[in-house]
C-alpha cells in the first residue's frame, strides 16, 4: 500500500462507521459540490477542493517525501516535531538495508486538518438526531459551538508539525474523525449487545476492553463523572465520542427531553458537567487517549492485515484484534 491507499482506507472505514450512513455522508459531499458549482470563478480558486471528496477535513495527507510502498509506520495520538525527529532517527539508524519508518500517522489533527477541525462538528448534530434530539434543535445549538471552536483554533500554529516533516523529508498523514467513528460504532455495538441496566454495569463492560484496561493502570480508566454506579442508565448515547470535539453544553437538556439517560464521552469540561447534572444525564467518561487508541487500533488492524508493521508512540497503545 502507498500513502494515498492508506488514507483512502481510513476514509472508507470512517464512512462505513458513520452514524449518518453512507447515504448521509454522500449527501454531505453532494451539498458541498452544489455549493462549489454556484461559486464565481474567483471564489472557486480559493475553495478547498479536498472538501468535494473528503467528508472529514480534520484528516489528511500533509507530506509525501517519498511515495513508496509502506512497510512500517510510526503511529501516535499526538504527533509534534519531536515525533517527526524520532521517525527520522529511527530511519537513520535502521541501516542501509532499510527497515526504517516509511510513514508517520497522527490521530489528532495537524496542519490544515487542525485549522478545519470545526468543519466535521456538523456530524454531532446528526448523532444527537440519531438518538432522538430534533435535528433543528441539534443544528441550532451546534452552530454556536462550531463557530466558537473555529475562532479558538484560528490562532494556533497549525503548520508546525507539517513544516518539520517537510524539512526532515518524513511522510506524514493523520486520521481523526474516521478513527473516532470506528470507536463510536465499536462501543455502540458492544453496549447494545450487552444491554447494561445501570451506570456501574457500563463501567464494568468498558473495563474489559484492552485499551481501557491498560488506561486503568495509570489512573485514567473509565469513570463516572455525573451520576452514580447505582443509577439506571436508560437510553445510552455515544454522543461525545466522535464529531471533532465537545459539543454544546446546552445540549444536555435537549438530550434528557429526547429520553437519553446516559452519555458516553471521551472527556468533559466543568461547564458541560454542570449542565449535565442540571439535566440529570449520567456522564460516563470512557477516557480520551484510551478511546483514541481504540479507534486507531481498529484502523491499524487493517494495515496489519496488509503486512504493515506498526510502531506505537505518543500515547497510542497497540492492541491487535487480527486473528
Amino acid at each position: 500500500m502507498k500513502i494515498q491507499d492508506i488514507f483512502n482506507l481510513a476514509l472508507k472505514m470512517g464512512v462505513e462507521s458513520d452514524f449518518r450512513g453512507k447515504e448521509g455522508v454522500q449527501k454531505l459531499l453532494d451539498n458541498k459540490r452544489r455549493a462549489f458549482d454556484r461559486l464565481s470563478e474567483k471564489d472557486k480558486e480559493e475553495f478547498d477542493k479536498d472538501a468535494l471528496e473528503n467528508p472529514y477535513l480534520d484528516s489528511g495527507i500533509y507530506n509525501i517525501a517519498d511515495d513508496k510502498e509502506i512497510k512500517k509506520v510510526l503511529v501516535g495520538i499526538d504527533i509534534a516535531p519531536a515525533e517527526i525527529l524520532m521517525a527520522k532517527e529511527l530511519s537513520d539508524t535502521a541501516g542501509p538495508d532499510g527497515g526504517g519508518i516509511d510513514l508517520v500517522i497522527a490521530h489528532h489533527p495537524i496542519g490544515k486538518g487542525l485549522a478545519q477541525l470545526a468543519d466535521v462538528m456538523e456530524l454531532q448534530a446528526d448523532v444527537y438526531n440519531y438518538y432522538g434530539v430534533p435535528i433543528n434543535v441539534a443544528e441550532g445549538l451546534m452552530k454556536e459551538r462550531i463557530s466558537e471552536v473555529a475562532r479558538g483554533l484560528n490562532a494556533s500554529n497549525h503548520q508546525r508539525t507539517v513544516d518539520s516533516a517537510r524539512l526532515m523529508k518524513v511522510n506524514l498523514m493523520n486520521s481523526h474523525t474516521p478513527c473516532d467513528n470506528l470507536a463510536a460504532k465499536f462501543l455502540k455495538d458492544l453496549l447494545e449487545a450487552k444491554k447494561p441496566q445501570t451506570v456501574g454495569e457500563i463501567i464494568n463492560i468498558l473495563k474489559e476492553i484492552p485499551e481501557y484496561k491498560e488506561a486503568m493502570k495509570i489512573g485514567v480508566g473509565p469513570k463516572i463523572f455525573v451520576g452514580s454506579s447505582e443509577n439506571r442508565c436508560g437510553k445510552i448515547a455515544m454522543s461525545e465520542i466522535t464529531g471533532g470535539t465537545e459539543g454544546s453544553p446546552k445540549m444536555y437538556e435537549k438530550m434528557a427531553q429526547a429520553g437519553i439517560g446516559t452519555s458516553i464521552a471521551m472527556h468533559i469540561s466543568e461547564e458541560h458537567k454542570k449542565e449535565a447534572e442540571s439535566a440529570h444525564v449520567n456522564i460516563v467518561i470512557a477516557g480520551h487517549i484510551s478511546s483514541d487508541s481504540l479507534g486507531v487500533n481498529l484502523f491499524m488492524d487493517e494495515l496489519e492485515k496488509q503486512g504493515i508493521e506498526i510502531v506505537p508512540c505518543s500515547g497510542f497503545t497497540r492492541f491487535s484484534r487480527v486473528k
